[in-house]
C-alpha cells in the first residue's frame, strides 16, 4: 500500500477506509482526501493530518495518483467520476465502493481504457471487521489488484468474483446486511419491554446479546445453523420461540423479501 493515493469523499465509509489504511501503517504523505464539505474536511485533517483539498481542481497539475478511491454516495457520482477522466490510463487504478455503480457506468464516466474496481464493504468496517466484495475490469493488472485488495483488506475480509451481475446480491446481503442486524437488536429489545423488563435492562441485554452471539458466531468453527442447535433444547424455551420465528411467515420469509427489495433497488440505481 505505497505511492500516492486519492480519496473522493471523507464521509464514513471513506472515513473508515482512511483509518485502517493509517492503523495498517500507510503513510499519512501517500493520501490526498478531496472533500468538499469544510467541517468534514477539517475534522480529516486534524485527526489524520493527511492533505485535503476541496475539489479535484486544486491537485497539483502533475499528479499521477496510483489509486483513485471513490467514498461518495452513488446518486452523487455522476457530477464526481468525471473530473477525475484525466488519470484513466495504466499508471491508475480506480476503485469504487458506490452501491449500484457498474463497471460500465465507470467506464463510461471516465473512458474505456480505465483500469476499475467495483466493491461493496459494509459498516463494520468502522471497527475493522468488514467484509467486502470486489469486480475488476479487464484494464486492471494483476499488481493494481494486489494494491486494491490490501486496502480493501485494511478494514476485514475481502471476496473477489469474477461475475460483476453478483453485487447486487451483495449490496443486499453484506451491504445492507448490517442494518437487519441493528433492526434485530432493536426488535429484541423491544419484546424485551413488552414481556415486562425496564427498557433499560432490556437494551442492555438485546445488544449484549446481539453483539455476544455475533462474535461467538466469529470465534466458532461451527456454523450457525449448528450453534443455534446448540442454544435450542428440545421443548425448551428457545425451542418455543424458534417455532414462532421459523415458521412459515416467519424470519426467513421476511429476509428473503426484503433482501430482494435490496437487491431491486441496487440495480434502480445502476440506472
Amino acid at each position: 500500500m505505497s505511492g500516492t493515493l486519492v480519496l473522493a469523499g471523507g464521509g464514513k465509509m471513506g472515513g473508515a477506509l482512511l483509518a485502517g489504511w493509517l492503523n495498517k501503517g500507510m503513510g499519512g504523505a501517500d493520501i490526498i482526501v478531496v472533500e468538499p464539505d469544510s467541517k468534514t474536511a477539517s475534522a480529516i485533517s486534524e485527526k489524520h493530518g493527511v492533505a485535503v483539498v476541496e475539489i479535484v481542481g486544486d491537485l497539483d497539475a502533475d499528479l499521477t495518483p496510483e489509486t483513485v478511491v471513490f467514498a461518495v454516495k452513488p446518486q452523487s457520482m455522476d457530477d464526481v467520476a468525471p473530473a477525475y477522466g484525466g488519470y484513466a490510463g495504466p499508471d491508475t487504478v480506480f476503485l469504487s465502493i458506490a452501491a449500484g455503480r457498474t463497471i460500465a457506468y465507470f467506464e463510461d464516466k471516465l473512458g474505456p481504457e480505465a483500469a476499475i474496481v467495483r466493491a461493496m464493504p459494509n459498516a463494520p468496517a468502522a471497527v475493522g471487521r468488514g467484509i467486502t466484495v470486489a469486480a475488476a475490469n479487464g484494464q486492471v493488472t494483476g499488481q493494481q489488484k494486489s494494491r486494491c485488495d490490501g486496502l480493501l483488506g485494511a478494514v476485514g475480509d475481502v471476496a473477489w468474483i469474477d461475475d460483476e451481475g453478483l453485487m447486487d446480491a451483495v449490496t443486499a446481503v453484506s451491504g445492507s446486511g448490517p442494518a437487519y442486524v441493528f433492526l434485530l437488536a432493536e426488535s429484541l429489545a423491544e419484546a424485551g419491554r413488552e414481556a415486562g423488563l425496564p427498557a433499560e435492562l432490556s437494551d442492555q441485554l438485546a445488544r449484549a446479546t446481539v453483539a455476544g452471539a455475533g462474535e461467538l458466531l466469529h470465534q466458532s468453527g461451527d456454523s450457525a445453523t449448528r450453534l443455534r442447535e446448540n442454544v435450542a433444547s428440545p421443548g425448551g424455551t428457545t425451542a418455543a420461540a424458534l417455532e414462532v420465528l421459523m415458521g412459515r411467515d416467519g424470519w426467513q420469509a421476511l429476509m428473503t423479501k426484503a433482501v430482494a427489495a435490496a437487491v431491486k433497488r441496487s440495480r434502480e440505481l445502476a440506472g
